[in-house]
């Protein structure tokens, strides 16, 4: 079959001979199809005119998560258990009992956590098995049942935040596959600095000059250095680390306690701060680097001692004290997930509000995998209580939700009317 065209290459029509006819029908048909379709170039064959003419095909550009294989998200069942403990932390906000608020926080934990259907073992909690009744580390927690996870809890962080009634105060923990979060062991401090997604991780160290990181994150961030921001915690030992930021002109933000939230901050979208830097607890440091991969941002961290004594302690447990760690280091893999719900108001989430026969919490959760973050206002209703249509509690639900008809009457506090919008 041969295509016939007039001198303008206007397709006349198709003419088999001898010549053509042995031609494969693949190659006949699409030649047709060419011609259907488009003027084809005068003087030109009419491979090459439609090759020169037809697009390549480009792939979909994303527009949405992928739910062709949904997966179980872990995060909205963590979340219960850190509202359980925020709630019971927050009954002691401002009253002077800091382990009292702890110990609160540490049981109601531990309760909800031995109802999520998982095999956990705890590798970051209260301490050793004999300093700590509950959520101690290598503590089984969960039905048994899989996925096989580590776990790091924090049930109340900021504890004298909470005695004290400041805010910032969270209860909080993160999750791994088993084997892939790193047991600090007996190292309570480490060095740690902290950034967010539009920070280039290979542009800065823990080797590196504070005015040599300042510099680079400035120039990640496109903006000079004195309109940089670091985060701080207000400490002696960071009094070398506060003169050197403020010799490079950056700016400095001081908190009195919760580096979690702190490193979350630096990661957030429009984030308040730019970097965190300083020395803070090691356990705090494993679940920032959970959230931080949730977020796409980075956290290096170098075990520190605070007297010979640690350090023996530590080159005795075969880890190093000059190594730098990496957020891969600290939680390797995707399969990760965080939750932290509010205690007391704070940049990163809202506190509890109690209400007459209930209470509300704010909390963020995140996923590695999919780095979704989800922020999640529930409210809770007491057991046994009953329902007031002119109380705070019921007028803010119908608010929130649109219709009374839609409450719920379920019970018990962690029993969430209206948990994600």
């Amino acid at each position: 079959m041969q295509l016939v065209r007039s001198s303008n290459g206007q397709c006349l029509g198709h003419r088999r001979d001898a010549v053509t006819a042995s031609r494969p029908f693949g190659h006949a048909r699409t030649a047709y199809r060419s011609c259907r379709t488009q003027v084809l170039s005068p003087g030109k064959p009419v491979s090459e005119a439609a090759q020169t003419s037809v697009p390549p095909k480009q792939a979909a550009a994303p527009t949405g998560p992928d739910y062709t294989a949904p997966s179980r998200n872990l995060a909205l069942e963590l979340v219960r258990v850190t509202e359980a403990a925020a709630l019971a932390a927050a009954r002691w906000l401002g009253k002077g009992d800091k382990n009292c608020a702890d110990q609160a926080a540490v049981d109601m934990m531990r309760k909800v956590l031995n109802g999520i259907p998982m095999d956990g073992i705890v590798v970051i909690g209260e301490g050793e098995k004999d300093e700590a009744p509950m959520l101690y580390c290598g503590e089984h927690i969960g039905d048994g049942t899989p996925p096989m996870v580590d776990i790091a809890v924090d049930p109340l962080d900021g504890t004298t935040l909470t005695a004290q009634g400041r805010s910032g105060a969270i209860a909080v923990m993160a999750l791994a596959e088993r084997g892939c979060m790193y047991d600090p062991g007996p190292c309570f401090y480490m060095e740690k600095l902290a950034v967010g997604p539009d920070v280039d991780p290979r542009r800065i160290s823990l080797d590196y000059s504070v005015a040599h990181n300042l510099e680079a994150v400035a120039n990640c961030l496109g903006k000079p250095v004195s309109d940089v921001t670091v985060l701080v915690l207000d400490r002696p030992r960071h009094a070398k680390l506060i003169a050197d930021i403020r010799a490079a002109g950056a700016r400095i933000r001081m908190i009195s306690d919760g580096d979690v939230g702190g490193a979350i901050e630096t990661a957030k979208p429009e984030a308040p701060v730019d970097v965190m830097m300083g020395i803070g607890g090691t356990p705090e440091g494993v679940i920032a680097a959970a959230a931080l991969k949730c977020m796409g941002g980075s956290i290096q961290g170098r075990l520190w001692a605070r007297n010979e004594e640690d350090a023996e302690a530590i080159r005795a447990s075969g880890r190093d004290l000059t190594k730098i760690l990496h957020t891969e280091d600290l939680v390797r893999g995707n399969d990760c997930f965080f939750a932290a719900t509010g205690v007391s108001d704070g940049d990163l989430v809202r506190g509890v509000r109690f209400f007459s026969g209930g209470a509300s919490t704010n909390s963020v959760v995140m996923r590695g995998r999919s780095q979704t973050v989800r922020y999640i206002e529930t409210f809770h209703k007491w057991a046994g209580s009953v329902s007031n249509p002119s109380s705070p509690w019921h007028s803010q639900q119908a608010s929130m939700m649109g219709s009374p008809s839609l409450l719920s009457n379920s019970p018990g506090p962690s029993a969430a009317v209206f948990r994600c919008r």
